[in-house]
């Protein structure tokens, strides 16, 4: 079995002329926390901004309730705020919000 001859990709490189090299950088040195804080301080960077508050989590709805097909709506934020609203006062999953909007609906149409 021939074994293929492998070229030297760094043989055409002049090894006798090191004044195209470049040295390596110098590694900066280690701060401590205080001496960054120092120097970030004297920069005119902050300690940063406070944070904010994330909302709380709204509580997550689990009902079993036989519904299975899924209806997207665009809506505003009002509109979707009011919508969970009336959910979470009522008690009842979203599904028998809207069931009883469209009941009402049709009502109000006779």
């Amino acid at each position: 079995m021939n074994t293929p001859i492998r070229s030297n990709p760094v043989g055409i490189l002049n090894t006798d002329d090191d004044d195209d090299l470049v040295p390596a950088p110098t590694p900066r040195p280690k701060l401590s926390k205080e001496q960054s804080e120092q120097i970030a301080r004297q920069q005119g960077f902050s300690q940063g901004l406070p944070a904010t508050a994330a909302p709380a989590p709204r509580k997550q709805r689990r009902h079993t309730t036989g519904r299975n097909q899924q209806v997207n709506v665009k809506a505003t934020a009002e509109t979707v705020e009011r919508f969970n609203r009336i959910a979470d006062e009522l008690g009842v999953p979203l599904g028998e919000v809207l069931a009883r909007a469209l009941d009402a609906l049709e009502k109000a149409a006779r």
